[in-house]
Protein backbone atom coordinates (compact mmCIF):
# COMPACT_ATOMS: atom_id res chain seq x y z
CA UNK A 1 0.00 0.00 0.00
CA UNK A 2 0.98 3.61 -0.58
CA UNK A 3 3.64 2.51 -3.07
CA UNK A 4 2.33 4.05 -6.31
CA UNK A 5 5.42 6.16 -7.10
CA UNK A 6 7.73 3.22 -6.29
CA UNK A 7 5.73 0.88 -8.53
CA UNK A 8 5.66 3.39 -11.38
CA UNK A 9 9.42 3.94 -11.30
CA UNK A 10 10.10 0.20 -11.02
CA UNK A 11 8.10 -0.43 -14.19
CA UNK A 12 9.88 2.47 -15.89
CA UNK A 13 13.25 0.89 -15.08
CA UNK A 14 12.02 -2.42 -16.50
CA UNK A 15 11.09 -0.70 -19.77
CA UNK A 16 14.38 1.20 -19.88
CA UNK A 17 16.37 -1.99 -19.25
CA UNK A 18 14.61 -3.79 -22.12
CA UNK A 19 15.12 -0.84 -24.46
CA UNK A 20 18.83 -0.59 -23.62
CA UNK A 21 19.14 -4.33 -24.24
CA UNK A 22 17.52 -3.95 -27.67
CA UNK A 23 19.31 -0.76 -28.70
CA UNK A 24 22.64 -2.03 -27.41
CA UNK A 25 22.73 -5.24 -29.45
CA UNK A 26 24.58 -3.76 -32.45
CA UNK A 27 27.24 -2.44 -30.05
CA UNK A 28 27.61 -5.57 -27.89
CA UNK A 29 25.96 -3.76 -24.97
CA UNK A 30 23.73 -5.67 -22.58
CA UNK A 31 21.54 -4.57 -19.68
CA UNK A 32 20.33 -6.36 -16.57
CA UNK A 33 17.67 -5.39 -14.04
CA UNK A 34 18.27 -6.95 -10.63
CA UNK A 35 15.29 -6.50 -8.31
CA UNK A 36 16.42 -6.77 -4.72
CA UNK A 37 14.15 -7.95 -1.91
CA UNK A 38 14.78 -7.08 1.70
CA UNK A 39 18.56 -7.16 1.95
CA UNK A 40 19.67 -6.67 5.56
CA UNK A 41 20.91 -3.09 5.35
CA UNK A 42 20.14 0.14 7.17
CA UNK A 43 17.59 0.92 4.45
CA UNK A 44 15.50 -2.17 5.27
CA UNK A 45 15.94 -2.09 9.05
CA UNK A 46 12.31 -0.98 9.43
CA UNK A 47 11.08 -4.27 7.90
CA UNK A 48 12.55 -6.17 10.86
CA UNK A 49 10.05 -4.27 13.04
CA UNK A 50 7.08 -4.73 10.73
CA UNK A 51 5.95 -3.48 7.33
CA UNK A 52 2.49 -2.47 6.20
CA UNK A 53 0.84 -5.25 4.18
CA UNK A 54 -1.87 -4.97 1.48
CA UNK A 55 -4.55 -6.08 3.98
CA UNK A 56 -3.63 -3.23 6.34
CA UNK A 57 -1.82 -5.39 8.88
CA UNK A 58 1.80 -4.97 9.89
CA UNK A 59 4.10 -7.97 9.50
CA UNK A 60 7.78 -8.58 10.18
CA UNK A 61 9.37 -9.47 6.85
CA UNK A 62 12.30 -11.78 6.24
CA UNK A 63 15.60 -10.22 5.21
CA UNK A 64 18.65 -11.72 3.56
CA UNK A 65 22.33 -10.98 3.94
CA UNK A 66 23.37 -8.24 1.50
CA UNK A 67 26.30 -10.42 0.38
CA UNK A 68 23.80 -12.38 -1.72
CA UNK A 69 23.03 -9.25 -3.70
CA UNK A 70 26.74 -8.60 -4.19
CA UNK A 71 27.24 -12.20 -5.33
CA UNK A 72 24.40 -11.80 -7.83
CA UNK A 73 25.92 -8.64 -9.29
CA UNK A 74 29.33 -10.34 -9.50
CA UNK A 75 27.77 -13.35 -11.27
CA UNK A 76 26.03 -11.21 -13.89
CA UNK A 77 29.21 -9.17 -14.41
CA UNK A 78 31.25 -12.34 -14.86
CA UNK A 79 29.23 -13.55 -17.84
CA UNK A 80 30.83 -13.34 -21.27
CA UNK A 81 29.61 -10.56 -23.58
CA UNK A 82 27.54 -12.99 -25.63
CA UNK A 83 25.43 -14.03 -22.60
CA UNK A 84 23.00 -11.85 -20.69
CA UNK A 85 20.53 -12.02 -17.83
CA UNK A 86 17.75 -9.56 -18.62
CA UNK A 87 15.89 -9.68 -15.29
CA UNK A 88 16.48 -11.29 -11.92
CA UNK A 89 14.81 -11.10 -8.50
CA UNK A 90 16.93 -11.78 -5.42
CA UNK A 91 15.00 -12.00 -2.16
CA UNK A 92 14.72 -13.89 1.10
CA UNK A 93 12.83 -17.14 0.48
CA UNK A 94 10.41 -16.33 3.31
CA UNK A 95 9.59 -12.86 1.99
CA UNK A 96 5.95 -12.28 1.00
CA UNK A 97 5.44 -13.07 -2.68
CA UNK A 98 7.40 -10.65 -4.86
CA UNK A 99 7.36 -7.81 -2.42
CA UNK A 100 3.96 -8.01 -0.74
CA UNK A 101 1.85 -8.69 -3.71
Amino acid sequence: PHAGPYTITKHAITGLTKQIALDGRPFNITATQIDVGNAATDMSAHSAKGTLQPNGSTKVEARMDAKHVANTVAYVASLPNNVTVLEMIVMAAEMPFVGRG
